[in-house]
């Protein structure tokens, strides 16, 4: 996506400019960000919006990639960032950012735009496995698993693979419901 058409807070316009375009409706808000009001939203705008939170050697990940990848239409309040380098990184301090230091491999990192995301099938993954941890990213994988219902038993292989993985049981009941569902 073209820089010309994404607007952020107090970078060309202030907060007050950009509020009074979208109440005369010129912009819509995406994110962090604005866009034009007849410019489509897809995954490379939803990407450029939060690019300002996404580091070099980082990429998207679990709610932040579901929502790139187009579930939902809001975006989360907290973006998770993961590490997708095998060295290690300093993460950037931002209360909106969740920074994950485990890392990603390059195989499940895709561009869109100008940052990193997690593939469709790695952020299914990682959004099944943190539902031990945090309940709410069901919301998150129901919408992507509709939005890519063949990438559901593949996810579920992958982590059926892996050996002493914290929250594979309940990742794993979670598909195979999502699954059943899918197939009635």
């Amino acid at each position: 996506m073209h820089p010309a058409f994404l607007y952020l807070p107090d970078a060309r316009l202030s907060i007050a400019e950009l509020a009074a375009a979208r109440i005369d409706g010129h912009l819509v808000e995406l994110g962090d960000a604005y866009i034009p009001a007849d410019l489509v939203e897809g995954a490379h705008t939803r990407a450029a919006s939060i690019a300002h939170l996404v580091q070099p050697g980082a990429a998207a990940s679990g709610p932040s990639a579901a929502w790139i990848h187009g579930a939902g239409d809001e975006p989360p309040a907290r973006h998770h960032v993961s590490r997708a380098v095998a060295r290690r990184i300093r993460p950037i301090q931002h209360p909106r950012v969740v920074f994950h230091d485990s890392a990603v491999a390059r195989t499940d990192v895709q561009p869109i735009d100008t940052i990193d995301v997690t593939t469709i099938e790695r952020t299914i993954v990682d959004l099944a496995l943190g539902l031990q941890r945090d309940p709410l990213l069901e919301r998150w994988l129901d919408a992507l698993a509709h939005l890519a219902p063949d990438r559901i038993e593949r996810a579920s292989a992958f982590i059926a693979t892996r050996n002493r993985l914290p929250g594979s049981r309940r990742a794993i009941a979670a598909l195979e419901a999502l699954r059943d569902l899918r197939t009635r």
